[in-house]
């Protein structure tokens, strides 16, 4: 089970951001979507996600994207956005519950479940406003993950499909958000998500897509796609890739100067 997208193109106005884009994404494994600002990770994501309109064919799990009705998609698949402003004081369950209300269900057992899972456990009558940022971010993935709480159902694998989904948080919780995504895939569902940090990246894509200029430069493998050539081109600077002990491949800058 897969989803693949064919032939991506979308353009606004004149610019043409996506050019082509061809990827796939098999479920029972994380394939993270990297490279530099502006590469078209984004465009690509909200493309697979159905909330961007583009050129090309996009499939779930063999059934075309455009032709399935929104409440089916809700049940296959659960989005994190970059970001998610909220203007009513909504407390953190609430948040949350939106998660089951758009798989059409009430089970409010699962809301303290998916708190604990992103390490908020007793924070379900907080107010979503006086979070922290990184806060708000793990109640998101939460709403998002009780959406899609179970990795398979009858109709096969569940998606998640988080865009930046580690951009506001400490390192522990970076890890926790992984490790989480890590088990959903392990579980057999399917894990799309973009990423900056190549280095944790590395420690749990199985497949990676690298960007540039609104291309994939490269897909497969973290050794095949974080080498030194490719990554010096498509982030525009000398990069070296190295081998740190028990923990797989890391990146770092070539030079300061």
């Amino acid at each position: 089970m897969s989803l693949i997208a064919a032939g991506i193109h979308v353009s606004l106005g004149r610019k043409e951001i996506l050019h082509g884009v061809s990827v796939e994404a098999r479920a029972g494994e994380i394939t993270a979507i990297v490279g530099p600002n502006g590469s078209g990770k984004t465009t690509l994501m909200r493309c697979l996600t159905g909330e961007l309109a583009c050129r090309g064919r996009i499939t779930l799990d063999g059934r075309d994207l455009a032709a399935m009705p929104p409440e089916e998609q809700a049940r296959r698949r659960g989005v994190l956005p970059q970001a998610a402003a909220l203007s009513f004081p909504f407390t953190v369950a609430e948040v949350v519950r939106i998660g089951l209300e758009a798989r059409g269900e009430r089970a409010d057992g699962l809301v303290p479940a998916a708190l604990a899972a992103v390490d908020l456990p007793g924070f379900s009558g907080r107010l979503y406003q006086e979070l922290s940022g990184g806060e708000q971010q793990r109640v998101q993935l939460a709403r998002v993950l009780a959406q899609v709480w179970q990795p398979v159902d009858a109709e096969g694998p569940r998606w998640l499909l988080l865009d930046e989904p580690v951009s506001s948080l400490d390192i522990a919780h970076q890890l926790t958000v992984m490790r989480l995504a890590a088990d959903y895939a392990r579980r057999g569902g399917g894990v799309v998500a973009v990423m900056h940090d190549l280095n944790l990246t590395a420690l749990f894509a199985r497949h990676l897509i690298l960007m540039s200029g609104g291309r994939v430069l490269r897909q497969g493998r973290p050794d095949q796609v974080l080498t030194d050539e490719t990554l010096s081109l498509a982030y525009g600077c000398r990069l070296r890739v190295n081998t740190a002990p028990e923990s797989g491949i890391w990146v770092l800058p070539h030079a300061a100067a």
